[in-house]
């Protein structure tokens, strides 16, 4: 490789690497494989574009680097010829609730210049098309007024516009003109107006007054002309209600200041405003008489006051009180605190008043709330109307009585939220909330006006809610007119390529309008790479972590060719990745290894996926070549009569299906991406069934019924959610080992002897730890526009604890030589330690041998974390009647991690628990005793139940996407398919 067609790596050695050196191929699509836990992100990310964008930063000025997140040197000696980095990691895309994919893509940013440009307004009235206005249009709409109705001609000329204006005040003056409307208030253009430049604002010119009458058609004309023309084609006419001073004050053009009109405009003097016509000369309902504002893109945009629903303020929906959360449990009375908001609270002012009702309407506290007249629930929860209770309250021994009717919880409840300034009541409230869409725009988010500009018969939000593949076919059959087409053709150029980007990385099935905090990790990262094909950059390198992730086999080869669409624009590609199609693909692999954490970081193999194939040393080049497979079970667990059932699910896309899912089996959610496993899982099952065990108050997706639920006593959902938020958590907190670990120490001869308790060893609390660091071990210099700079503490030498307490010490290791310990080190130096023993063999059976016991939690993956999680679950004294669920637990795992996470699955199913995962990974679905294949497409064509049973049964449906994947699976396990 000639310099200039390699990225040079020399002496990398952060975090786990051996100090390695490495040559990378440009323009390629790279992939980084090897074990978990062996140095791939670390390398891609960590080191190559952290490197990456800390140059970028230091290019800046010292100024504008003040403002930018500062990035720490990573540990190399050298990266000579590198790339511009972009990194698409694995995050969720936005955590703003105005976010969709339509404005993440860019697509919804077209979409409303397309409708700004060539969209025909319709009147939300009558639903005519709105036409263009003329002068006389306008005059006749005028003099349709009632006989001396007085009027004033105003001429908006800024429009919620950032700016001072002393140059348009100036020349009005100039122009003859005396008053201007200034923000809503009326201003006389002889005095100073200053404006602050850096808010919005709205100014109309006052052109004329007059009284509605026979003769003024000419001037009224006139005037509307000069209206229109200061402003740019718009009129603006305020109708005022009869004032009790002469008709005088309306007969004269605009020249001198007169009381009246200064309180006809601000609605005082004994009348006010009581219309406000406003004219285009372009957009305007002649029967109504309604018109329209000028159609520009903020005007379509949910996030701009000139588009957003005033209700919502463009969010689409609303919080409420849900009924089902204020009583989650109908099952209780009054008394036993069926209204759970109000038993929260220690008052006792509830019970008097819910002692009073029952007294007023004869009905038992002690009755269950689902057993009392339809009559009461409704009463108190929506109050007693009209009808007086006599209330009462005790003050001083004395019962004092009042008379009132009854607001009811709900309203009682929404005025609390409304009223209270507590953080800690607005938090207890909100757990009894829910939202709904909102009734003022349905759910669109843009006010009404912007519903009715249509292209093709379909409003800007009837395009949102199409799927991305129903919206592509929309636009390839759209034939606007002859002008709209030359106005429209490259717009529509636009939208079609991002549809087209999208629909290649497999996401033809989400809508537009899909909040962006609704997707997976993995969509949002496809969401991503989408719109970076589309940006059409060169030169650049890209970085992109397992891609892959909740993406069916089906699809993955159009994410394939998305990558490749990458490199072949002039790109490197590198993934960090363990699908064994994208390595087969790849042009270069880089496999690192032997084993994880400190076994790792090494380059084991590189070169084409036929070189890695032939060394002797690469674990990967063994399943890839089929040498190693995970074996296909010879005898698989068959159920029995006991199903926990699924009746009538209705959530998102599901339609309505009954699911019978096998209890004691490991059964696999399988299906298309989109086709409503999560939902299925995750939104329906898991939710109601926290809410059943646990009393958990997320709403579940709507069902029908959930039956067999006397076969299991809990449910665990295992995700891939961080363990800890804070580098003090780390996975001997998380699992509770540190607990015995902790006891251990303060058991020893030496520590008793001092008085030291468990308290004196955590590194969180004062006492043990050492007070200069508190505990993290290092000290944070601020260095202004540099990067922050971490010292360690020069008290504690970086051992988090002070020198008493590292003193005590156990086979010759204090604490903080135990924290630093890994798993199988700890494994083997506490054996005679039966508490910390079996959870350190937990953590080693599920493949997290490698990491550190005091490692932060914040440095673990995603897979890493959902394996702490499993290990802490395992852990627990099991009653043989849980049932586990795991999202995608194959996420970050190497062939040889997956096949001990099955070993462990296999364990606890042959317990007796019920395993269900939801996988695309057929390595996992083929050793599955039982399948559920969801689909048959994504989004609103999938919802369905496509196949079930076993492997086997799967794979001979045809139209399961994943038996015919399956199939190849079963007959080779895999081998053919890999090569």
């Amino acid at each position: 490789m000639s310099y200039m067609n390699k990225i040079i790596i020399k002496g990398a050695r952060e975090h786990n690497l051996k100090n390695i050196d490495l040559e990378i191929p440009r323009d390629k699509l790279v992939v980084i494989t090897g074990v978990s836990g062996s140095g791939k992100s670390t390398l891609a990310f960590d080191t190559i574009y952290a490197e990456g964008q800390r140059r970028y930063v230091e290019s800046l000025s010292a100024y504008a680097r003040q403002f930018m997140e500062q990035m720490e040197k990573p540990d190399v000696e050298s990266i000579e010829g590198l790339s511009p980095a972009i990194s698409i990691e694995q995050k969720t895309t936005s955590k703003n609730p105005r976010s969709t994919v339509g404005t993440v893509t860019e697509v919804y940013d077209f979409l409303r210049l397309l409708f700004a440009r060539v969209g025909k307004p319709h009147c939300y009235q009558c639903g005519k098309e709105i036409t263009a206005q003329t002068i006389q249009q306008m005059v006749d709409r005028v003099m349709g007024l009632p006989q001396d109705t007085r009027v004033i001609i105003l001429s908006p000329i800024v429009r919620g516009r950032k700016g001072e204006y002393r140059k348009e005040l100036d020349q009005l003056r100039r122009d003859g003109y005396t008053r201007v409307k200034v923000d809503g208030r009326l201003r006389d253009l002889s005095e100073a107006i200053i404006l602050d430049k850096r808010k919005r604002h709205y100014i109309d010119v006052v052109v004329d007054r007059l009284v509605i009458r026979e003769g003024i058609t000419g001037r009224l004309a006139e005037s509307l002309e000069v209206a229109t023309r200061l402003s740019g084609g718009i009129a603006k006419v305020v109708v005022v209600s009869p004032h009790p001073f002469p008709l005088q004050c309306f007969t004269q053009r605009e020249s001198s200041p007169r009381k009246p009109l200064i309180d006809s405009i601000r609605g005082k003097g004994g009348g006010g405003l009581s219309e406000e016509l406003l004219f285009n000369e372009r957009l305007a309902c002649i029967e109504c008489g309604i018109s329209y504002p000028e159609l520009t893109p903020a005007f379509f945009s949910f996030n701009s006051p000139q588009g957003a629903c005033p209700d919502c303020n463009g969010l689409g929906s609303k919080l409420y009180f849900d009924p089902e959360l204020v009583i989650p449990d109908k099952g209780l009375s009054l008394k036993e605190g069926a209204v759970a908001p109000w038993e929260e609270r220690s008052a006792v002012y509830f019970h008097q008043m819910l002692d009073a009702l029952s007294r007023h309407y004869g009905f038992d506290l002690s009755t269950p709330f689902k057993d009392l007249p339809e009559s009461i629930q409704e009463m108190l929860l929506y109050g007693s109307g009209d009808d007086e209770i006599e209330f009462y309250y005790e003050k001083d021994g004395l019962r004092h009585y009042y008379k009132r009717p009854f607001e009811g919880v709900l309203k009682n409840l929404e005025r609390r939220y409304q009223e209270t300034d507590s953080e800690d009541v607005i938090e207890e409230l909100v757990q009894h909330m829910n939202s709904q869409p909102c009734p003022g725009c349905g759910g669109s988010r843009l006010r009404k006006e912007c519903l009715y500009v249509r292209i093709a018969g379909k409003s800007i939000y009837d395009v949102t809610m199409m799927s991305i593949k129903e919206a592509q076919r929309f636009f390839e059959t759209l034939r606007p007119g002859k002008a709209e087409r030359e106005i429209a053709k490259r717009i529509l150029k636009e939208i079609e390529e991002r549809l087209g980007f999208l629909v290649n990385v497999g996401l033809d099935y989400l809508t537009l309008d899909r909040p962006a905090t609704t997707l997976s990790g993995g969509e949002g990262q496809r969401i991503r790479l989408a719109t970076q094909i589309g940006s059409s950059l060169v030169g650049v390198l890209y970085i992109l972590d397992e891609p892959s992730i909740g993406l069916h086999l089906r699809d993955n080869k159009r994410l394939l060719a998305a990558l490749k669409r990458l490199r072949d624009m002039g790109n490197t590609v590198l993934v960090v990745e363990h699908d064994l199609e994208t390595m087969l693909s790849a042009d270069y692999v880089i496999d690192m290894g032997p084993g994880a954490g400190v076994n790792g970081g090494r380059i084991v193999a590189s070169g084409t996926p036929a070189d890695i194939i032939q060394s002797p040393e690469s674990i990967t080049g063994k399943y890839l070549s089929g040498a190693l497979v995970i074996p296909v079970p010879d005898k698989r667990r068959r159920p029995d009569k006991r199903y926990l059932v699924i009746k009538g699910a209705m959530a998102n896309n599901l339609k309505g299906i009954t699911v019978k899912i096998p209890i004691g089996l490991i059964t696999c959610i399988t299906g298309v991406s989109g086709s409503g496993k999560s939902t299925l899982i995750i939104d329906t099952l898991y939710k109601a069934l926290a809410q059943r065990f646990y009393g958990s108050r997320e709403r579940a997706g709507e069902v029908g019924e959930i039956l067999g639920l006397e076969f299991i006593d809990k449910v665990i959902d295992i995700d891939q959610s961080p363990i800890g938020r804070t580098p003090r958590s780390n996975p001997a907190t998380y699992t509770g080992l540190f607990t015995p670990i902790r006891e251990l120490f303060s058991q020893l001869p030496e520590a008793r002897m001092r008085g030291y308790g468990p308290g004196r060893f955590s590194f969180n609390v004062k006492g043990g730890r050492c007070e200069a660091c508190q505990g993290d071990g290092v000290i944070k210099v601020e260095m202004h526009f540099l990067p922050d700079f971490y010292v360690t503490c020069e008290v504690c030498g970086g051992k988090r604890y002070n020198r008493e307490t590292l003193d005590i010490r156990y086979k010759g290791k204090n604490i903080a030589d135990v924290l630093d310990m890994t798993v199988s080190q700890a494994l083997g130096f506490m054996e005679n330690i039966p508490p910390v023993k079996e959870k350190l063999r937990i953590l080693s059976e599920v493949g997290l041998g490698y990491i550190r016991l005091g490692q932060s939690a914040t440095t673990l993956s995603g897979g890493e974390a959902q394996r702490v999680r499993l290990a802490k679950e395992l852990s627990k004294r099991a009653t043989g009647r849980t049932l586990y669920i795991l999202d995608e637990p194959t996420t970050g795992l190497h062939f040889a991690d997956i096949q001990k996470l099955l070993d462990v699955l296999r364990r606890l199913a042959d317990a007796g628990n019920t395993i269900v995962i939801i996988e695309h990974n057929m390595d996992v679905v083929k050793v599955a005793d039982y399948i559920i294949d969801l689909g048959p497409e994504g989004g609103v064509e999938g919802g369905e139940v496509v196949a079930t049973g076993t492997p086997e049964d799967v794979a001979e449906v045809d139209g399961s996407y994943t038996g015919q994947f399956l199939k190849r699976f079963l007959v080779t396990g895999g081998v053919g398919f890999r090569v």
